[in-house]
C-alpha cells in the first residue's frame, strides 16, 4: 500500500508540475529572471498550503512525526546548494522538473538527468576523501538538525514554546499571501 500511495502521490505531483509548465526550462529561467512569476506564485502557494496540511496532520496525530527527517546544516550543504542553484539557473531544470520534462517529451532533460547521475556517482566515490581532507565542511552549523517549529521529535524548534501548528500556520499564511500579492512580472 505504501508503494502504491507513493506512486499515486508522485504521479499527481508530476502531473501538476507538467500542467503549470514546470517541465519547460524556459519557464523556469523566466521565473529566475523575474520575467514571468507564474511558477513562483504556484510554488509559494504550494509550500504554504502543504505546510498547513502537514502540520495539521501532525497536530491531529494522523502522521507520525518520526517519519519527518530534517537534514543537518553544514558548510557542505551551502556549497552544494550553490552548485545546485547555478546548475538550475543555467539548465532551467531541477531534479523533479527534469523528470517532468522527460515525461513531456523533452530530450534535453535526459542530458540533465545523465549529468546529475554522473555528479552523484562522482560525489559518492569521493565522499570518503572529502571528509578526510575537509572535515570542517561536514561539521554541523547552527545546531545541526533544527526546524522552525517544534515537531515533538528530537529536532529543536527555533520558535521555542509556541505551538508548532501556530508557527506553521503563520508561515503558511505568509507564503500564500505572498503568492497572491506577487505580481506576474517585475518591470525591471
Amino acid at each position: 500500500m505504501t508503494i502504491f500511495l507513493a506512486i499515486l502521490v508522485g504521479g499527481l505531483f508530476g502531473f501538476v508540475l507538467h500542467r503549470v509548465g514546470a517541465g519547460n526550462p524556459q519557464n523556469l529561467i523566466n521565473m529566475l529572471r523575474l520575467q514571468d512569476l507564474h511558477l513562483a506564485k504556484v510554488i509559494l502557494l504550494a509550500i504554504g498550503f502543504s505546510s498547513l496540511i502537514l502540520f495539521a496532520l501532525l497536530a491531529t496525530g494522523s502522521i507520525n512525526e518520526t517519519h519527518i527527517d530534517i537534514k543537518a546544516a553544514y558548510a557542505g550543504v551551502i556549497i552544494g546548494g550553490l552548485i545546485f542553484g547555478i546548475g538550475f539557473a543555467i539548465a532551467g531544470y531541477c531534479p523533479g522538473t527534469c523528470l517532468v520534462g522527460v515525461g513531456g517529451g523533452r530530450k534535453d532533460a535526459l542530458v540533465f538527468i545523465f549529468g546529475g547521475l554522473v555528479g552523484a556517482i562522482l560525489f559518492t566515490l569521493s565522499y570518503g576523501g572529502l571528509v578526510a581532507t575537509f572535515p570542517a565542511i561536514f561539521s554541523n552549523l547552527a545546531g545541526g538538525e533544527v526546524s522552525v517549529a517544534n515537531t515533538g521529535t528530537e529536532f529543536s524548534g527555533l520558535s521555542g514554546s509556541f505551538p508548532a501548528f501556530a508557527v506553521a500556520g503563520t508561515i503558511a499564511i505568509v507564503f500564500m499571501l505572498g503568492a497572491w500579492m506577487l505580481p506576474k512580472r517585475f518591470n525591471i
